[in-house]
């Protein structure tokens, strides 16, 4: 009987001790977990589904003579651009919008006055979402254009050769060639949207309505709006032309960018918009390029061209200015140097 009672003494001992063993490793180890330095925990980037980039250029020119026996005259010209786009990405939606501006003035020393030279608003909206077909989009398009301000031809003011024209005088000798919405073309396209490059698409609309719009009367016989005789209480009759025309065809809008590097860029759209409503006239071209050359930080040469044929518009013949064609290409080309800053944003 004493020998169970020692064997159970001891037994008893030993699981105190061990006890006491795990209650100190225990407390030990929750010291240890106390001490630790939290890990933060990784957070899991949102994705990014919008890109925007905001391009800023402002050149400067100026020509100087001082006895020159060749001739010429003093000229300053001052031009700006910007050039924004905000594109949404997200599965199968894309929604790509851009944002041109465009303004420049000359100020020669033979005319007392500021002319424009260079005036151009121009916003595209683009929308497109998969189809089955590989690199096939359903689309719509939307573009508006038209410029700040008006824009004048100067004719040489009468003179009674014995003073020189005033200022005045050139601006009543100045005829008015377009203005804010005078034209302005405004379209809306539904179709499919290939893009078979990540640096060219192709757009077709085979139903696109359009309004041109010209507000200012003078102007709306040169960018063919119709006429329509009326007559007043007096039952004189006189002519009223129509500010707007409605548009309703196909349009095929291709477009293309190539990066060569982070320094130099050209990117191209060609647009053509034939009118169901008028089949036997001749379909609207629309051909824009631009190149870009970063020659330093924030310094660029850019050259711009833009090319309309529109059988609708009445242009005057550049051998004899008297004579207006029915129809004609027109063309603006600019090469210009100065500053250059880019801003871009993911969010």
């Amino acid at each position: 009987m004493k020998y169970l009672v020692s064997v159970f003494a001891a037994l008893a001992l030993t699981l105190s001790a061990f006890a006491q063993d795990a209650q100190s490793a225990a407390a030990e180890a929750a010291a240890a977990l106390s001490q630790a330095e939290e890990v933060p925990a990784v957070e899991t980037p949102k994705p990014k589904y919008w890109t925007n980039t905001v391009q800023t250029n402002i050149n400067f020119g100026q020509t100087y003579l001082s006895q020159w026996a060749a001739g010429g005259y003093n000229t300053v010209t001052l031009a700006g651009n910007i050039d924004a786009s905000a594109n949404y990405a997200k599965d199968k939606m894309i929604w790509n919008n851009r944002l041109q501006l465009d303004y420049g003035t000359l100020y020669s020393a033979d005319k007392p006055i500021y002319q424009k030279n260079k005036d151009r608003i121009y916003f595209e909206s683009k929308w497109g979402y998969e189809t089955p077909i590989q690199h096939l989009s359903y689309s719509a398009n939307f573009d508006f254009k038209t410029q700040f301000g008006d824009n004048f031809k100067y004719g040489t003011p009468v003179s009674d050769g014995t003073t020189e024209p005033t200022k005045q005088d050139w601006l009543d000798a100045r005829t008015i060639q377009s203005g804010l919405f005078s034209p302005a073309y405004i379209n809306l396209g539904l179709g499919l949207l290939w893009t078979p490059k990540p640096w060219f698409s192709l757009n077709v609309a085979p139903l696109t309505g359009g309004v041109v719009i010209v507000s200012d009367e003078a102007l709306r016989d040169k960018y063919g709006m119709e006429a329509t005789a009326w007559s007043d209480e007096a039952k004189t009759t006189a002519t009223a032309w129509k500010s707007s025309r409605f548009e309703f065809g196909a349009q095929l809008k291709a477009d293309a960018s190539w990066v060569i590097n982070d320094n130099f860029t050209y990117t191209t759209q060609l647009a053509l918009f034939y009118n169901y409503l008028t089949p036997k006239v001749e379909p609207r071209i629309t051909w824009d390029n631009k190149v870009f050359w970063k020659l330093a930080k924030y310094f660029a040469l850019t050259v711009s061209t833009n090319l309309i044929y529109d059988p609708l518009v009445k242009v005057k013949d550049t051998d004899n200015d008297e004579v207006a064609d029915a129809k004609g290409v027109q063309f603006k080309e600019y090469l210009e140097f100065g500053f250059t800053y880019t801003l871009t944003h993911k969010r």
